[in-house]
């Protein structure tokens, strides 16, 4: 079995002397370098040399320069997929985007992983682990994705997070090692949940929330905001009628789950 044979399966492979690995990494590479020197406005040429990197991509695909990426042909962009600046993509296993994903500058999404015993890790052995994204994903500044995840349609995943596990459709996702956090604050997302039944007006969100942590206080507001550019739709035509409309009554309407 071949060392490209063993990554593809999910096995420890040693690509630091394979020939035909190799040769695959500096052919991307080039195309990267020749994509990043192409002026921004000359979008036509852009998508011309992401076809040659990418395996599968659809329409309306905007990179941002500088972008890098390993290999290309394990990599799948949908329609409408957007990537700001300084995306790299380390795609020794399969990465898969669905429509309409927005990735925010200084992301990274790395399917390579190097062994965790020193003597097999000092022996050049890694594996590469596939990445799956939704529909309509956004990715704010800083995320790094690691191999293994799958993360559900129509997810926000917050600055600066760390994503290490599976993340559900239909919410935001917050923080370091996600979604250990889930897991380990489970009570008391349900004691934030069972608070947006009882509001109703923004003056008591304000008195409750006092009640629960400062930096759980703070990331609630982030989170109206955040809803505030989303779903303008969402919030009442006739703002002078329903002034008092509890923007926690909202998050709820949308089923988001908060990741504290």
């Amino acid at each position: 079995m071949t060392e490209k044979e063993k990554r593809d399966r999910g096995f420890l492979y040693n690509a630091n002397y394979d020939e035909e690995i190799l040769n695959e990494i500096n052919r991307c590479n080039d195309l990267c370098h020749e994509f990043n020197q192409i002026k921004p406005s000359d979008r036509e040429s852009q998508s011309a040399v992401l076809k040659q990197i990418f395996f599968k991509m659809g329409k309306n695909v905007v990179v941002n320069t500088p972008f890098w990426c390993d290999f290309g042909y394990n990599t799948t962009v949908g329609d409408y997929f957007f990537a700001n600046h300084n995306c790299q993509i380390l795609d020794g296993g399969k990465v898969t985007f669905g429509n309409n994903v927005f990735i925010a500058p200084n992301c990274l999404f790395t399917t390579a992983e190097h062994a965790i015993d020193a003597k097999q890790r000092n022996e050049g052995l890694e594996v590469a682990l596939p990445i799956t994204v939704g529909n309509s994903v956004w990715f704010g500044a800083g995320v790094i994705v690691l191999g293994g995840v799958t993360i559900g349609d129509n997810t926000v995943i917050a600055a600066g997070s760390v994503v290490t596990k599976d993340i559900p459709s239909n919410v935001i996702a917050a923080g370091s090692s996600l979604p250990c956090t889930e897991k380990n604050n489970r009570s008391r997302q349900k004691q934030i949940s069972a608070l947006y039944g009882q509001l109703t007006f923004h003056h008591k969100l304000k008195v409750k929330l006092r009640r629960i942590t400062i930096s759980e206080h703070i990331f609630l507001h982030k989170c109206v905001r955040i809803m505030r550019k989303w779903l303008p739709w969402s919030y009442p035509k006739n703002a002078d009628e329903h002034h008092n409309t509890c923007d926690a009554h909202l998050l709820k309407q949308r089923k988001i789950a908060l990741f504290l």
